[in-house]
């Protein structure tokens, strides 16, 4: 009698640690694929498959420039020309897209496009059609397009696209907006 309940006792225990084995691995195929995420984001490269300063990858908002680390790029609407306004405290939130030497272009990229200027620190920064190039602190990871429209340091941030604008806005949905009929 003792053995049967042993036994039992044994299926019962080896029972509960499949299922604990079960849900380990379920957990574990849910964060794997997970971290699949951003692997998507292919970094830029040139036609030849070296790394690229500056290249073009697809986010949420559509085709973006973006930097070598596929980081989005921003212009700041508050720049005359190529010249930079965003110094100080907003170069720290918003990194000028610095160069030393010949930048590489990208797939997708336009290599007229490429230009630099000279920063008020005597530094380098990319341009693109005539706009400095910005990375924003909060885009963590490629894909990444966290700065798009805020207003900081005295203007607007715009990720930029291949043509070298601003991202147009995605036209909103047509219908009721969801508001349920009643005014």
């Amino acid at each position: 009698m003792r053995s049967e309940r042993a036994v039992g006792d044994h299926e019962q225990m080896l029972g509960r640690t499949s299922l604990l084995v079960l849900g380990a691995l379920s957990l574990a195929v849910v964060a794997l694929a997970g971290c699949g995420g951003s692997a998507s984001h292919a970094l830029p490269t040139t036609s030849d498959g070296r790394p690229a300063t500056v290249g073009v990858a697809s986010t949420g908002l559509g085709d973006v420039l973006v930097d070598r680390r596929g980081r989005t790029l921003y212009l700041f609407a508050r720049d005359s020309g190529t010249a930079s306004a965003c110094t100080g405290a907003c170069a720290v939130n918003w990194p000028p897209l610095l160069v030393q030497g010949a930048p590489l272009v990208g797939t997708g990229a336009t290599p007229s496009g490429i230009g630099r200027t000279t920063r008020p620190d005597g530094l380098s920064q990319l341009t693109y059609n005539g706009h400095p190039l910005y990375t924003f602190v909060n885009d963590k990871k490629p894909g990444d397009t966290n700065g798009e429209g805020i207003s900081a340091f005295g203007g607007s941030w715009f990720a930029i696209s291949p043509a070298g604008a601003k991202l147009a806005p995605r036209s909103q949905p047509q219908g009721g907006g969801g508001y349920g009929g009643g005014y």
